[in-house]
């Protein structure tokens, strides 16, 4: 079974949904069933954004009508994060930044370091409010890592990883996706939203035909 995640690296929900996937399959594999695979795309949760981002509190207090109203729901995201063993630190993010370079290196660095690297952009934006926008800040991620941070410096430089973001953006769209965490199971079902891990098993138990 191959499961394609969109995702933005801002979106407190994918976050949510990553850890219920990852818990999903952890579950999984401890049954009889087929194995899990999965690949991460990129979608732009706010495609207008300037590349160095803008200041997080009044884009999100004009977005949800006002600080009466974005102070409850960063309280619910928290404690919905809280509940699945992610944190958020919203005190801490100053910045809404744009995540188009944090998607290109998605694609840079080795598949099999990529969730360990969508993980830790997220870690650095939601829990330490790192500006995800800077070039810089995103490298020292990635050495963090131990990743070749000049090697990854150098062919952003050249442009690699914007043919296969702008893919996905164009795939997303032609799927009709407005809304992420997105994920196709198998190239034929879709399932939108941060399902809980176990909606997610009993999804994988359906189209596997073992339930």
């Amino acid at each position: 079974m191959h499961i394609q995640m969109y995702s933005d690296m801002v979106c407190p929900w994918c976050r949510i949904g990553k850890k219920n996937l990852k818990d999903a399959i952890l579950e999984w594999s401890q049954s009889p069933g087929d194995g899990v695979t999965v690949s991460y795309h990129a979608f732009l949760l706010d495609p207008t954004l300037p590349p160095e981002g803008l200041p997080f509190k009044p884009l999100m207090e004009k977005k949800f009508g006002g600080p009466d109203r974005l102070a409850p729901m960063l309280e619910r995201v928290t404690q919905a994060g809280a509940d699945v063993g992610v944190a958020f630190r919203f005190d801490r993010v100053t910045r809404m930044p744009n995540t188009v370079l944090a998607h290109r290196l998605t694609y840079l660095v080795p598949e099999n370091r990529r969730e360990e690297w969508i993980d830790a952009v997220m870690t650095a934006y939601f829990e330490f409010g790192k500006d995800i926008a800077d070039r810089d800040v995103l490298l020292e991620i990635a050495g963090d890592l131990g990743l070749e941070a000049g090697d990854l410096a150098g062919r952003l430089a050249k442009g690699e990883g914007e043919a296969e973001v702008n893919a996905d953006l164009q795939r997303a769209q032609k799927m009709g996706i407005t809304g992420v965490p997105f994920f196709v199971i198998d190239g034929k079902y879709a399932l939108s939203g941060a399902y809980p891990a176990a909606d997610l098993v009993r999804a994988f138990a359906k189209i596997s035909g073992s339930d």
